[in-house]
């Protein structure tokens, strides 16, 4: 005969009891744990956004340093074909012959731009140039010139190209850019290399090394076979920022070149068009103006001194 098995009350009443040491989180504790897990994820975030802010300065300098350098490339290829023409010219005459290679500064007021711990501003100066070259049966012009009227982009630099067959004379080559310049909206008609160009400077030398200028070939303009002109001299120009401005004619070409060039970032280029010019005041004054003076580290500089193969040498004797 089996008999039922029976639980004590005492026991039965033990079980229910609730266990001592098991209790839900405080109000407190909740807090504490939302403000760290909070403050993890603002840190993160910080993190983040200082990578990507550095991702995006770095492909912005990679796109700044292979645009700059392909422009680099171009003008160097172009001034490697500079050329004699071997026509006479007397420049102060007007008598229309061949223009081998001039470069003249850029009308613009340079852009001052103020050196992080130093009182001294870097001055960058644009300056234009024209180069006549030769391609087996044919005759070929190159000339480079920053549109510093733009205003979107700003600071464009723009390329004109052009050709013709050598039975004819090179001097239409130079008439036909000298007429894109004359025009109304002359960058329509040239090719468009790259933009926020705020500092280009071509610095021509002669076989020892010397810099170009009227010491050096002393051309007499009041005479036809006139192979040298100092325009910073004879034009009555007197401030050519402290840079060469010259033509040459007949068989003088420099013996190398030195190309500076200076590229502003993207980035920089943008904020500056969004703000306004002439406000407060005019031009060094205004907003632009006044925050690209403080933007020298956002410029890139490039430099390369390049030898011209087809100088003649007595041009210097």
């Amino acid at each position: 005969m089996s008999r039922a098995l029976t639980t004590h009350p005492d026991r039965q009443r033990a079980t229910l009891r609730p266990t001592s040491g098991r209790h839900a989180f405080s109000l407190v504790e909740v807090m504490v744990v939302v403000g760290i897990l909070s403050l993890i994820v603002l840190v993160l975030m910080a993190v983040f956004s200082s990578t990507q802010k550095a991702f995006r300065s770095a492909v912005t300098q990679t796109d700044v340093l292979e645009g700059s350098r392909a422009a680099m490339d171009l003008m160097v290829s172009d001034l490697h074909t500079m050329t004699p023409s071997g026509g006479v010219s007397n420049y102060s005459a007007n008598v229309r012959a061949p223009v081998n290679f001039f470069v003249l500064a850029n009308a613009a007021q340079p852009l001052l731009q103020s050196l992080p711990g130093s009182t001294v501003a870097r001055t960058n100066l644009l300056q234009y140039f024209f180069v006549l070259g030769r391609q087996n049966t044919k005759w070929t012009a190159a000339a480079y010139v920053v549109n510093t009227a733009s205003s979107s982009p700003l600071y464009p630099l723009y390329r004109f190209y052009a050709e013709t067959n050598a039975v004819y004379s090179p001097w239409t080559l130079y008439n036909q850019f000298t007429s894109e310049l004359n025009g109304v909206d002359w960058w329509t008609n040239l090719s468009h290399v790259i933009d926020g160009v705020v500092h280009l400077t071509v610095r021509p030398e002669d076989p020892k090394g010397f810099l170009i200028n009227d010491q050096i070939i002393n051309g007499d303009t009041n005479v036809v076979n006139t192979r040298f002109y100092d325009y910073l001299k004879d034009s009555g120009i007197s401030d050519g920022y402290g840079e060469a401005q010259l033509f040459m004619y007949s068989n003088t070409v420099p013996a190398t070149v030195v190309l500076e060039m200076g590229v502003m970032e993207d980035s920089t280029l943008a904020r500056a068009e969004s703000l306004q010019t002439n406000v407060p005041a005019a031009p060094p004054n205004d907003r632009r103006s006044l925050f690209l003076k403080n933007q020298s580290g956002a410029v890139h500089l490039f430099r390369q001194r390049v030898s011209i193969p087809n100088i003649d040498l007595s041009a210097y004797q």
